[in-house]
């Protein structure tokens, strides 16, 4: 119920110390029937070995071997038990009424019975605890009351469970409370405290010297209800019946105890929540009876019995079971304060402040009782808690957590939305587009880097064909579960339009919620733009202009590798794509696919990272499928840090679904690229305009991850004359130190204006070639590009030339290049011109990022 309502962490913690502890109030109720069996064996003359604690601990051992078949034979015969118990019990009681009616012998006086006394009421009525305290008799006393949970232990065998555990637990609450009460009264008015004993006194009519313990022997009473432990027999018509009773209380509530224990226990293992414990989850018989359980209990139990002292187990037993009624009392006021939907008690006279307040007093009640074993309790369960927690059990029980988890989450948002925003409270929430997800991990880990703790990720998909329901559920969990397997905390969503730039416009107006809304619009590099259909090309610039016309950032990230790596996936295996719910899912947004000729071009591998597994092509020789699968499998999964796992993680074949192909090394290494350790290099910021500080920002929270820790800033501006250099480069460094941006150089760059070499002009107008036209009617063609058009952008075309000189210059070692994303102005620059312009920056470098705030501060002066 607690694994239900508080969730597994709980639930598991608490199993445990709840089985634990039946299983050894077994041994604290066959010690209690040890104790009887022994005294009564002792006022016959009648001992074992010393008539002290070893007899006790022999007829504790052949009980619990007794008991122990009871139980294994099956529940039916242990309720059968439990009856002829209780009508033994019922029986033993009755004696005692009886009994304290009948006017007592002179031996019963003189061991302090002496009948109806409303003075000796009113005495007793006093407490006189003698050198102990109230919460230590209780703590001794309570697991008296340990039985009320009985009937929940066993409801898997109650015909109706829901009416017949609330009738039956406050039937017994009553009634063994009103017995507890009722003989606790007759025996304070009957009885004296203290008695010595001598006959002589009451045969002389000096009834009242009886209490006067001075005249015993040795000047200590022996007899009395503070010193007797057999009073209840001696006030009886008949004691032997009253150790029957006990008998019966003992060996009822131990085999209550014994069934109890290895149930629960049983429960715990199927959950699998504990490692290495699903031995004990194997039932046997019709009703799955945990026999192994039964063992383990019974080997607990037998442990404890050796201590053979009753003082002494039971407030072991009032630490655990008051834990676990803390928890079921907590269970029912947090399902109830959640406002949970699903929890509906059918008792009406529930209250949720009563639940609380009951796990309130136990709480209290354990620190009162013993403070030191209290703490070592929770100390227990919160170390339980955590490691359950950390293990992350595959369960899904709907529990209260999980709703306080959606009402805080709710409550949360409301009133972040009530707050104003503030430059020194920003964060990038990014909007990625990505397809399917697991078609480009290093788009994914990339942005991931830049949110990971800090901020929103969304992790968009765009899907041209209709889908039915069944295909977007399993798109969902497809791409949740990916994204849970590579631990990466980002969102997933998905749309269908009928154009690429309907569904980016779609999504930036529909993701998010109140203040949780993407400000960052980050995409793939269109690398195949002078190939693919035309129309792809102007989506994509149609794309760059609605995200600025909705006022978000823009990033656009370009690997020379490429991005796309749904080849390898093995669409089949997910099975859903069209409307019908078959065929493939790759949803690749245009041009987000891989570069076939990724292969020339040099990576950034440090020698740390050839040894985890990546290797340049160069250096790579043929791998087997069977070696190139286990390298895949090792390299996809991750520590936090970024390095590589020694040994495979349990669900490395999810990462990346079924392998449709071989993979080669260098792709593995392309994969996990961003999830490594970069080598110690730079990370160029190219700051080209002010965007509100965005091109900045992004480059210092790189630094702040343990992937990028090794790379150093280097900041990049330019300078409209060469004599105004010095100054911009002291107004540069000023302009971040105020910022508290930690860099290692700052370099201005003066000859931006200086025209560039022939032979990039030349390779510039080879990638215009396809678009011209010397047509002057079609200059309202969105894709040609006319002489006009040329010539109006001639200055804006050189100063890009001119910068991927300066790139090739100074940024061609770089980890990561991060430049300000040149601004399209509608009207004068088509879709080829523009895209013209990003290639001709990007081509053949490192990791690239293109990126331009949208005009609004991020970066403060003040902390």
């Amino acid at each position: 119920m607690i694994s239900r309502s508080l969730g597994p962490e709980f639930g598991g913690a608490i199993g445990l110390i709840f089985s634990l502890a039946n299983a050894v109030a077994v041994a604290m109720y066959v010690v209690g029937f040890g104790e009887s069996l022994r005294d009564l064996m002792a006022v016959n003359g009648v001992k074992i070995i010393d008539s002290e604690i070893n007899d006790i601990r022999i007829i504790g051992i052949v009980t619990i071997v007794f008991l122990l078949g009871i139980a294994i034979i099956g529940t039916e015969w242990e309720s059968k038990a439990q009856i002829v118990l209780l009508f033994i019990l019922l029986i033993a009681m009755l004696d005692f009424l009886i009994g304290c009616l009948i006017p007592p012998s002179v031996s019963q006086k003189a061991q302090g019975f002496i009948g109806w006394s409303a003075e000796l009421a009113s005495e007793n009525f006093v407490p006189e605890f003698r050198g102990e305290t109230f919460f230590s008799v209780f703590s001794v006393f309570f697991p008296a009351a340990t039985g009320i949970l009985a009937g929940a232990n066993i409801s898997g065998d109650l015909a109706d469970p829901q009416s017949s555990i609330p009738k039956g637990t406050f039937l017994g609450i009553i009634i063994s409370s009103a017995a507890y009460i009722i003989f606790a009264i007759i025996c304070g008015c009957v009885t004296y405290r203290d008695s010595n004993g001598i006959v002589a006194l009451v045969e002389n009519g000096t009834l009242d010297l009886i209490t006067n313990c001075s005249l015993a022997e040795g000047g200590k009473c022996e007899y009395g209800s503070m010193n007797f432990f057999q009073v209840m027999e001696m006030i009886s018509a008949f004691g032997p019946l009253i150790y029957a009773g006990i008998f019966a209380a003992t060996l009822s509530s131990a085999l209550a105890s014994l069934v109890s224990a290895p149930k629960v226990f049983q429960a715990l293992c199927k959950d699998n929540i504990f490692p290495k414990i699903e031995y004990f989850a194997k039932g046997y018989g019709k009703g799955g009876e945990p026999r192994r359980g039964y063992i383990l209990a019974f080997v607990i139990a037998l442990a404890c019995v050796i201590i053979g002292e009753l003082n002494a187990i039971a407030p072991i037993i009032s630490n655990f079971f008051l834990a676990a009624y803390c928890l079921i009392n907590f269970s029912c006021f947090h399902a109830s304060f959640v406002r949970s939907p699903g929890f509906r008690p059918a008792f009406k006279y529930y209250n949720k402040w009563v639940s609380l307040v009951g796990a309130i007093l136990c709480v209290a009640v354990m620190f009162i009782i013993n403070w030191w074993t209290a703490l070592i309790t929770y100390a227990i369960i919160l170390a339980l808690y955590i490691y359950i927690h950390h293990r992350k059990p595959d369960v899904n029980w709907g529990s209260s957590t999980q709703a306080q988890t959606y009402k805080s989450a709710l409550s949360s948002v409301v009133k972040l939305n009530q707050v104003e925003e503030h430059v020194k409270n920003y964060r990038p929430q990014i909007l990625l587009l990505t397809g399917n997800p697991n078609s480009r991990p290093p788009l994914v880990d990339f942005a991931y880097s830049i949110t990971k703790k800090l901020s929103l990720l969304l992790c968009g998909n765009i899907h041209k064909d209709r889908l039915s329901q069944r295909a977007r559920n399993v798109l969902n969990k497809q791409a949740t579960r990916w994204l849970q397997e590579r631990k990466i905390k980002a969102f997933y969503s998905l749309v269908e339009e009928e154009s690429f730039s309907h569904g980016v416009r779609s999504l930036v107006q529909l993701v998010g919620l109140g203040k949780l809304r993407p400000n960052v619009l980050l995409m793939g590099y269109k690398h195949n733009w002078q190939v693919c259909n035309e129309e792809e090309v102007l989506e994509y610039f149609n794309v760059i202009h609605g995200v600025f016309d909705m006022h978000l950032s823009l990033g656009i990230l370009r690997l020379q590798e490429g991005l796309d790596y749904s080849e390898y996936i093995d669409t089949e295996e997910i099975g859903v794509g069209d409307a019908s719910g078959k065929g493939t899912v790759n949803s690749v947004p245009p041009g987000f696919d891989r570069d076939p000729s990724y292969a020339d071009f040099p990576r950034n591998i440090s020698s740390a990272q050839l040894s985890q597994g990546g290797s340049s092509p160069e250096s790579t020789p043929p791998a087997t499928p069977a070696a190139t699968r286990s390298m895949l499998q090792t390299s996809i999964s991750k520590n936090p840090e970024g390095e590589v796992a020694s040994t495979p993680a349990p669900s490395s074949t999810q990462v990346m679904k079924g392998l449709s192909k071989d993979i080669p090394k260098d792709v593995l290494s392309s994969v996990n690229q961003f999830q490594r350790k970069q080598k110690k290099a730079t990370i160029d910021v190219w700051w080209l305009y002010d965007d509100g500080g965005l091109t900045m920002l992004i480059p210092y929270l790189l630094t702040t991850r343990a992937q990028w820790s090794g790379c150093k800033l280097r900041v990049f501006s330019l300078a409209n004359k060469k004599d105004e250099l010095d100054r911009e480069q002291r107004n540069m460094a000023a302009l971040l130190s105020k910022f508290r941006i930690d860099y290692s150089d700052v370099t201005v760059i003066p000859d931006i204006v200086k025209p560039p070499q022939e032979s990039s002009k030349r390779e510039f107008d080879a990638l215009l070639a396809k678009w011209k036209s010397a047509n002057d009617d079609d200059e309202d063609n969105p894709l040609i590009i006319s002489e006009s058009e040329i010539l109006a952008l001639k200055d804006k075309t050189r100063r890009h030339i001119r910068l991927r000189e300066l790139l090739l210059h100074y940024s061609r070692d770089a980890s990561l290049i991060v430049m300000t994303l040149p601004m399209p102005r509608k009207g004068t620059c088509s879709a080829p011109m523009y895209m013209a312009w990003l290639e001709i920056l990007t081509r053949d470098m490192p990791p690239f990022l293109l990126l331009r705030g949208n005009q609004t501060s991020v970066l403060t002066f003040y902390s």
